[in-house]
């Protein structure tokens, strides 16, 4: 089955928006199923809006049955556990990707996009350093979370292979993605910034604990429509960074400082990203095609 329409919650989002904007660039019929009121961002291009509490079965099911989609690239999730309480973040981002599975496999839909992270790993919000246990860390590598945020990445992916491993489920992608942005906010926290070791080390952003990975919001979007397009079944756990890492410093002397004990399984060429990307190279067909380096 050719995949016409597709679903995106969460489309007033930051990456919610561009993916709204990717598909219909591409010729999808888009709606745009978010909690909140017509705003001002994704929803100008989709070709229908729809409101819905995802928190919700029922919602869920009406409104992903109202669609008429093929698919769904869910993005509704709370993005940090900053402002909310624990249990309200690990619901936002555990439940209503249950409901989606479960609405979009009941309704026959090819191909559902669920929202990971590299916390996943237990990364930026846990009070431990990020467990690195070789580099350039894989979908093999272990996964710790402890945070409420992570916690819920992880049952987000527990959850998509599970209806993964069902013999009427729709093909399923967890994205993991580390901090997605603009240009701008990219040439803010990185091209104007002093990226050397020394001016990592004083900064209050290191971003030791996130693999000093990084994604632009349109290699996000188009990673995702890549997962639409893709062929594969049940169940794949995705990096989604982009394939260079922040710091203005070789990769090889940025694992010798900041991961001194972690095994390396290949060589780190250049500024090449800690994170491998070559699952979605081989299997989705995807490349990143910005850097901060070229802003």
């Amino acid at each position: 089955m050719t995949i016409e329409r597709v679903a995106v919650t969460g489309g007033n989002g930051t990456i919610g928006s561009e993916v709204v904007r990717e598909l219909a660039d591409q010729g999808y019929h888009v709606t745009n199923v978010s909690r909140e009121e017509w705003g001002e961002r994704g929803e100008a291009v989709a070709d229908e809006y729809r409101t819905a509490d995802l928190l919700d079965a029922g919602e869920t099911y009406g409104a992903l049955a109202a669609c008429d989609a093929d698919a769904v690239v869910h993005m509704a999730t709370i993005p940090h556990p900053i402002s909310h309480p624990e249990h309200v973040v690990f619901e936002s981002n555990a439940m209503t990707v249950y409901h989606v599975l479960e609405a979009a496999t009941s309704l026959g839909s090819e191909a559902v996009v669920l929202p990971s992270s590299i916390n996943v790993m237990g990364a930026t919000y846990q009070d431990a350093p990020t467990d690195v246990r070789y580099l350039p860390v894989d979908e093999d590598h272990p996964l710790t979370p402890r945070d409420p945020y992570a916690i819920g990445k992880h049952a987000t992916e527990v959850a998509g292979a599970g209806f993964g491993r069902r013999p009427d489920a729709p093909r399923i992608a967890s994205l993991r993605f580390p901090w997605v942005t603009s240009s701008d906010r990219l040439r803010e926290r990185f091209a104007e910034a002093d990226r050397t070791v020394e001016g990592i080390r004083a900064s209050k952003r290191t971003g030791r604990e996130s693999l000093f990975a990084y994604l632009h919001v349109a290699d996000a979007a188009a990673i995702a429509r890549c997962c639409l397009e893709a062929d594969f079944d049940g169940h794949e756990a995705f990096w989604a960074v982009a394939s260079d890492t922040n710091a203005a410093v070789p990769s090889a002397e940025l694992a010798d400082e900041f991961y001194p004990d972690a095994e390396r399984r290949s060589e780190l060429a250049g500024t090449e990203s800690l994170v491998s990307i070559e699952k979605a190279r081989e299997l989705l067909g995807w490349e990143p095609e910005r850097s901060w380096r070229d802003l």
